[in-house]
């Protein structure tokens, strides 16, 4: 009998001890406990089964789509305006102005021109180019709502800053959003050493939340 079977498995080319394995494997897979033990993986060991959720939770995270904020349209702007940036370098203070509306009071500021110019604080740095904050005070402010270094009252701030260059821009009301004109300006020969144009769409800028304190009670401005 033994010879009949061993006499079966050899025309196929499976060895029997090979058919034998995969029949038990077969019946420990359908068990719900080593099913259980697979899925999660003990400490210091790796699971196949483990692994392969891991890779479908990465794919599920790229393929979903990223919500993008100003700073990612303002990271734009500033990589086109390196491209024809001149004077500025890794040695030349600069400072940032707030950015305002075309047709506006050029003293009016509003919440997205001040975000705006936060944001290019941030990219100059990255780009090696030394900031200025100009609203920073001498001193710390103690109060006992918080601590405050920073101030937009000139009475507080120093009258000597190091800066020759400042990045300023104007924005523009446009269907669909805001479009901004950005430029790097010499103080003292008022030349533009560095410009560039982009489009912040308005379902971004909606999503700025103006807020103000009345009798500290934060109240939010219902968008316009």
């Amino acid at each position: 009998m033994k010879r009949f079977i061993l006499t079966l498995c050899l025309p196929l080319g499976i060895g029997c001890s090979q058919i034998m394995n995969d029949s038990s494997t077969s019946a420990q897979d359908n068990s719900p406990q080593l099913i259980t033990q697979r899925a999660v993986a003990e400490p210091g060991q790796s699971s196949s089964l483990y692994q392969n959720a891991a890779v479908m939770n990465d794919n599920s995270q790229i393929s979903r789509p990223t919500r993008k904020n100003i700073n990612h349209y303002v990271r734009g702007i500033m990589q086109d305006m390196a491209e024809n940036l001149q004077y500025v370098n890794t040695k030349t203070p600069l400072a940032v102005a707030s950015f305002i509306y075309l047709d506006d009071e050029y003293n009016d500021g509003t919440l997205l021109g001040n975000q705006i110019s936060e944001s290019f604080m941030h990219e100059l740095h990255s780009f090696g180019v030394p900031v200025i904050d100009f609203k920073t005070t001498n001193y710390m402010r103690v109060t006992p709502s918080g601590d405050f270094v920073f101030s937009r009252d000139y009475l507080e701030l120093s009258q000597d800053q190091n800066f020759n260059y400042v990045l300023a821009g104007t924005m523009v009301n446009h269907q669909g959003g805001v479009l901004v004109n950005a430029r790097i300006i010499g103080l003292t020969s008022k030349a533009v050493v560095g410009s560039a144009q982009g489009f912040i769409p308005q379902s971004v800028v909606d999503a700025l939340d103006s807020s103000y304190r009345t009798d500290g009670v934060m109240l939010k401005q219902a968008n316009e």
